[in-house]
């Protein structure tokens, strides 16, 4: 007898020859809904970080600095932002989800009180830049990848929740943030929204519970689920890089298009400012839609065919801007795809993984990979200052996005291929 999740009512686990009640099943089901409400409630906190541009403003006036300086010190948010996601889960080995997450929330309201008593670029990079970005990373992939493996049976759905909770995050608090600004100074906004956002993940990490072990179920001698990779093994096989490359694509593309659709919205198409600042919200929109349709999505059909999708649609963005002569519909048209394709394939990509590698490192093996984000973060703009503006970066994505499109139509889970191999050695 199961229930609608899947775990089993009562029955006998052959393994510890003990007899599984349903108090137990009851207990384990509390837990992992614990831990995915607890996700969500910090995801949320943590996505706050995205409303950074309401502060460039205000902050250049203080430091008497260029705002391009000033934004500067968001891209080294995004780099230190993966940074920490990539040791993330030699952190929770050591001390658990549950006080990882809890220091990250102290260590972001650190960032944030020291970002509010800035008085210099150097220290405004050190605060909002690395400390920010730090606990941002160490609370992010650590607590998605933790919630993941507690709902093995609805990985696509959880990852949509979680992740579109941390883009919420960015809305909820672009109005919170710009209230405070409206009746408050500079400083005390810095300090109350480091204090909220603590508070929030203090609360949402004390929820959290590590997830067990997954167990490989073996039928007719063959596993229902991949083996699991550790790192180093997970590194030596061509798949690993072949997903790293389409993720650094994805990010690249998306948060390129992103940060500069205002820009493109204005040089590209001649809109007023006002009218290209609307990209912004179609942005979004998208985004999200993307995060919870491709993640719904994922649970019904093969998680490496909607990644597929999502190239495909950033390919019809990217050759918008390229090859059309833009106005206003298709210019919304083309970001709106770029951003729709990025939030769903950041969604899907941890479920992938897991497809790939297994789930019990995941943390580990998708940490590394995400290097991708805060690479791709900086390298659509590094290439348009050193080759000169949008239509060679445009160009040089489209490209990847061939390349990563053929990948996805031919890339193989690394255990067929083993099990092929095997069966070659038998005939």
């Amino acid at each position: 007898m199961s229930d609608k999740s899947g775990f089993k009512m009562s029955t006998f686990d052959e393994t510890s020859n003990k007899t599984v009640t349903s108090a137990t099943v009851t207990s384990t089901n509390r837990t992992r809904w614990l831990t995915l409400i607890g996700t969500i409630i910090t995801m949320f906190a943590l996505g706050s970080v995205y409303t950074w541009s309401l502060f460039n403003g205000q902050l250049s006036a203080k430091l008497d600095e260029p705002i391009s300086r000033v934004a500067f010190s968001f891209g080294l948010l995004s780099l230190g932002l993966a940074i920490a996601s990539s040791v993330a889960g030699k952190l929770q080995e050591r001390f658990g989800v549950k006080k990882v997450t809890v220091a990250a929330g102290i260590l972001m309201a650190v960032g944030f009180f020291l970002t509010a008593h800035s008085n210099n670029l150097i220290m405004l990079y050190l605060s909002a830049g690395v400390l920010v970005g730090l606990a941002d990373g160490a609370g992010y992939l650590m607590s998605l990848s933790n919630c993941v493996k507690w709902f093995p049976e609805r990985k696509g759905v959880v990852s949509a929740c979680a992740i579109g909770a941390y883009g919420l995050g960015s809305l909820g608090f672009k109005f919170i943030c710009g209230y405070l600004l409206s009746i408050t100074t500079l400083e005390h906004t810095f300090i109350i929204w480091g204090l909220l956002a603590m508070t929030m993940i203090i609360i949402g990490g004390l929820m959290m519970t590590d997830a067990p072990q997954q167990k490989t179920k073996t039928v007719n001698n063959h596993s229902e689920q991949p083996r699991d990779f550790s790192l180093a093994e997970a590194v030596r096989v061509p798949q690993y890089w072949m997903l790293a490359l389409m993720f650094l694509t994805a990010c690249m593309s998306g948060l390129y298009v992103i940060g500069v659709a205002k820009d493109i919205g204005q040089g590209l198409v001649h809109l007023s400012a006002l009218t290209a600042a609307n990209a912004v919200t179609v942005i979004a929109i998208a985004n999200l839609s993307g995060r919870l349709v491709l993640g719904v999505l994922s649970d019904k059909m093969a998680r490496i065919r909607v990644i597929s999708l999502a190239q495909v649609i950033s390919l019809v963005g990217m050759s918008i801007l390229l090859f059309t002569h833009m106005n206003e519909a298709t210019f919304f048209a083309s970001v709106a795809c770029i951003a729709f394709s990025f939030g769903g394939t950041i969604t899907v990509y941890p479920s992938l993984v897991s497809d790939f590698f297994g789930l019990n490192n995941l943390t580990k093996n998708y940490g590394l990979l995400y290097l991708g984000f805060g690479i791709g973060s900086v390298l659509g703009s590094l290439i348009a200052s050193l080759f000169g503006g949008f239509v060679v970066t445009f160009s040089l994505i489209t490209v990847l996005l061939i390349v990563s499109l053929a990948i996805s139509a031919t890339i193989r889970l690394p255990n067929k291929e083993i099990e092929e191999q095997n069966t070659l050695q038998h005939v």
